[in-house]
């Protein structure tokens, strides 16, 4: 090979490098920019979500985060979380809030809804007769009170009751209180589900009893809740009981009371023997049946 031909390829080689450099680098770059581009046109996605959409993502966080940080991303989410219908439903339970005043955040968060609260549950020893009386001066469908350490009186949970007359469920949960359920199913004549359930840590562990003994919560066999209930909720649908002292004259009751009841949980009340005539009756009218013996363990409460 000549000089000539050998100094043709040298140069040919070196330019097919120079080629393949310029590609490769060009071919970064346009991957960089690329990249680039699609992380921008993510965040510019995020910030330009639907309201909907995001409305539907913001109610997935509890009410701290989302009143001490979602509304302070960003003008369009603090716009959203002062939206009414961001607070139609309030669930106040597991939530960390001992950095807050609670009563004042709970009538706040009422506020919010302005007027278009339908669901709220509270379950904190700050629920007074005063917060009760605020929060059921709305339209509420649904009324969960969790009241361990209560500064309710019987009569503040009847007269805080008797303004919401379109109350269809009413959760109560460790209530150390004796309610007046009759005259809260007078008073609320669409009630169609009621959770009647005592402190967990108090619940017997078996259905060994000594039917002469009084306990500290009172006699062992007490049907005036389910009298009550049988009196005076007629269209009720669920009925739970954790246990409870009724006996099976009280079940017997509510059975001929409530004619539409499909769903009935009485674990843990030990006083009812479901065999024979009682037990036939049971399963022929109530579609869901939770018997004294069965499993707590899904209940929500049970360790409290």
């Amino acid at each position: 090979m000549t000089a000539s031909s050998k100094m043709t390829s040298s140069t040919t080689l070196l330019s097919l490098f120079m080629k393949e450099d310029e590609e490769g680098r060009n071919k970064k770059t346009t991957t960089s920019t690329t990249l680039e581009s699609l992380l921008m046109k993510e965040r510019r996605n995020w910030v330009d979500l639907p309201p909907e959409l995001t409305t539907s993502i913001l109610l997935r966080l509890s009410l701290t985060d989302i009143l001490d940080n979602a509304q302070k991303v960003c003008k369009e989410w603090r716009r959203i979380c002062k939206d009414p219908s961001m607070w139609r439903k309030i669930n106040t339970r597991d939530c960390l809030m001992y950095n807050f005043d609670f009563v004042s955040m709970c009538r706040h968060i009422v506020d919010l809804s302005q007027g278009g609260l339908l669901e709220i549950n509270v379950d904190e020893h700050f629920l007074s007769d005063s917060l009760l009386s605020y929060i059921t001066d709305r339209n509420l469908r649904s009324l969960g009170l969790g009241m361990c350490f209560p500064r309710v009186t019987k009569l503040g949970v009847v007269n805080a009751i008797a303004k919401i007359p379109l109350l269809e469920t009413l959760e109560v949960t460790h209530s150390c209180i004796k309610l007046d359920l009759k005259a809260i199913g007078h008073a609320c004549p669409q009630l169609k589900t009621l959770k009647l359930n005592s402190l967990g840590r108090l619940w017997p562990a078996s259905d060994k009893y000594d039917s002469n003994v009084l306990d500290d919560m009172g006699p062992l066999e007490c049907d005036d809740d389910a009298l009550a209930i049988a009196e005076s909720m007629p269209k009720l649908h669920h009925l739970q009981l954790m246990a409870n002292r009724l006996t099976n004259t009280g079940l017997n009751a509510i059975l001929d009371g409530c004619p539409h009841l499909e769903h009935l949980d009485v674990r843990k009340c030990f006083r009812i023997s479901l065999v024979g005539n009682l037990e036939k009756r049971c399963l022929e009218m109530i579609k869901e049946l939770r018997r004294p013996g069965d499993s707590t363990a899904d209940y929500p409460y049970n360790g409290v």
